[in-house]
């Protein structure tokens, strides 16, 4: 894990990921990358408006950058390589640029989630990277000062799709030997006999190395519930999923497991694409 990216607004939250994301460097030896993205408001030429002038953009590029520095000059940083990076775009489309310009391993975010309308309308913009980036993105709720990823939650159906995302989840567990915890969640709308989803999980689990993990069903009434409970009950440090970063229309009808766990779940979760 050679690079990790930190995107930052100053706020608690950024704080928290960022914390965790100098744990992992310094297991890792990796270099950190905090990313502010810059998203000046009327950015375009507006003929009523006038926009942004040139000097009042070159005065927010200076104070972000002093911001920068101070975050930089965090003490739970010393001893790590960190890179800063200003960028004037809209949040989304620059993380996700500077994910790929900078061959990074790993994002990580801070949350607050997001719930009702709010979240129906709107979500979060940890939410919609989530649902776009290529990278495997983990998300931290709260602050955590002793970060680790002893037990791993992998929840899916163990479907080949998730042979790929699977596979990062291997790459990032290896880091911190985690114990992976493989659940399928069984649900009134979902249903499959025990010896179905025994055997689905089996066979998945025979295409990789791996000796460190459980295999087991979860009974719940929905999945995300199921994932979060049971999470719970084994203590585990981590929650995987997968994402198929649906957006538009499907995103709207199907929803997303891996986004709503953004949204709720209280343990980290680190999302990976399809």
């Amino acid at each position: 894990m050679k690079r990790i990216l930190v995107p930052t607004d100053f706020s608690e939250h950024a704080e928290d990921a960022l914390k965790v994301a100098a744990q992992i460097a310094k297991r890792n030896n990796s270099e950190i990358i905090i990313l502010h993205m810059l998203e000046l408001p009327h950015q375009a030429n507006d003929a009523i408006l006038g926009g942004i002038s040139i000097p009042e953009s070159m005065l927010f590029m200076k104070k972000a950058n002093e911001m920068l520095d101070e975050v930089s000059a965090k003490p739970y940083l010393d001893g790590l390589e960190v890179t800063e990076i200003v960028k004037m775009d809209k949040p989304i489309h620059g993380i996700i640029q500077i994910s790929k310009d900078h061959d990074v391993d790993l994002i990580v975010m801070g949350s607050h989630g997001s719930s009702g309308v709010e979240e129906l309308l709107i979500g979060s913009n940890t939410e919609k990277v989530v649902r776009n980036s290529e990278i495997p993105v983990l998300v931290i709720k709260e602050n955590i000062s002793n970060f680790n990823a002893t037990n791993i939650v992998f929840a899916s159906d163990f479907s080949e799709e998730a042979k790929k995302p699977f596979e990062k989840l291997l790459n990032f567990a290896k880091f911190f030997d985690s114990k992976i915890h493989l659940v399928n969640i069984c649900t009134p709308n979902s249903f499959k006999p025990t010896h179905v989803a025994e055997k689905a999980i089996n066979e998945f689990v025979d295409q990789f190395s791996i000796t460190n993990y459980t295999a087991q069903t979860y009974n719940d009434t929905n999945i995300e519930k199921g994932i979060i409970n049971f999470s719970n009950k084994i203590n585990a440090d981590i929650i995987g999923m997968c994402t198929h970063g649906r957006t538009g229309f499907a995103h709207f009808f199907n929803g997303s497991i891996s986004e709503g766990l953004v949204n709720h779940a209280v343990k980290p979760v680190i999302t990976l694409k399809i």
